[in-house]
């Protein structure tokens, strides 16, 4: 479902076709099978999308099998189920389709996970655009112990949240309080309800909350700090940014102060208001209420394409390889020795 909410459609993005992310898959499929990965775990889902993606792959030695998670409902427990039923069946290496939202999901089923995620979501700060074919290759490459995952990947940062109940939530690039929203709206934020953002990554070059931090103090994935903001309403004394908040959508937020967060040190988002985490908005905070968040980097491993595929390069694995053999709509003319 990742990609299809109205905010695609009030603002300027395009929707991702069930077949535009099948053929993202299947490249990413035959890159890890190139790279050297022979066995492939899929759930089944809505769309067939991964069913279709792999059903007509002919490469030798390389076998699939589907995991059963049960009836598919086209809900965020979906995600959580098929990431649990993946670790359970050892897998090595997750390729993951979706934006900040997929991925949070993810890291909430499985923290310690190995991802790489590919952009197909709606706001795609955390999955950067990368050629699902060299992307996949990445993946196939640690899966199959041909580089070690401790060369290539480091945990991602997250911002978690501490409600008054106890409870613990996480996202994977930002926190949003908001005044005067309502819980499970998709529509793009209003940038004069915002009150406090939290982002474990702030990045001028991206679009949603991110760009909100990231033009005024940026925190790449590779820093080990993340930014807080607090923002007011028109006339509350803060100073206009103007911030892409969704694809091809500007708006001005109003910050009045913004400021670096290290690791750990926590800070209070106090009701009322509405908790807001990669684009989901969820928890309601009541007048009086307050939940404590912090920034820590403990979330899944995310593999570096770019420098896997370097070592690869410089170690020679796709040197003197032998057989390969890829059947593309059923021409055989990728076989060689």
């Amino acid at each position: 479902m990742a990609g299809r909410d109205v905010r695609r459609l009030v603002g300027r993005a395009s929707a991702e076709s069930s077949s535009y992310k099948r053929e993202i898959l299947q490249r990413a499929v035959v890159g890890a099978a190139a790279a050297g990965s022979q066995r492939f775990l899929w759930v089944k889902d809505l769309f067939r999308t991964s069913e279709q993606a792999l059903e007509n792959l002919r490469i030798e030695g390389v076998s699939t099998e589907r995991l059963d998670i049960g009836k598919t409902e086209t809900t965020p427990e979906d995600t959580r189920r098929a990431v649990r039923a993946m670790r359970d069946a050892g897998c090595a290496a997750l390729l993951v389709l979706g934006g900040d939202g997929t991925n949070r999901l993810v890291a909430e089923a499985w923290p310690d996970a190995t991802i790489v995620p590919l952009s197909t979501g709606t706001n795609n700060v955390f999955p950067e655009p990368v050629e699902a074919t060299v992307a996949g290759a990445a993946a196939g490459l640690v899966a199959s112990g041909r580089i070690p995952l401790d060369e290539v990947a480091v945990r991602c940062k997250l911002v978690r949240v501490r409600t008054p109940d106890g409870r613990e939530s996480l996202a994977v690039i930002d926190v949003v309080l908001l005044e005067g929203d309502h819980a499970g709206s998709l529509l793009p934020f209003d940038p004069n309800n915002i009150r406090r953002v939290v982002l474990s990554r702030s990045e001028p070059d991206a679009v949603g909350m991110s760009p909100l931090g990231g033009l005024l103090l940026p925190s790449r994935k590779e820093d080990d700090f993340g930014v807080a903001l607090d923002c007011t309403p028109p006339d509350g004394g803060g100073r206009p940014l103007l911030a892409p908040i969704s694809p091809g959508l500007f708006r001005i937020a109003h910050v009045k102060d913004v400021r670096r967060m290290e690791l750990g040190k926590s800070i209070t988002l106090a009701g009322p208001g509405l908790l807001e985490f990669d684009g989901d908005r969820e928890i309601v905070l009541a007048t009086g209420e307050r939940a404590e968040a912090w920034v820590e980097r403990d979330g899944p491993r995310v593999i570096d394409v770019a420098k896997t595929l370097t070592l690869a390069a410089e170690r020679g694995l796709y040197l003197d390889r032998g057989h390969w053999h890829d059947e593309v709509d059923g021409v055989r003319d990728f076989g060689c020795c």
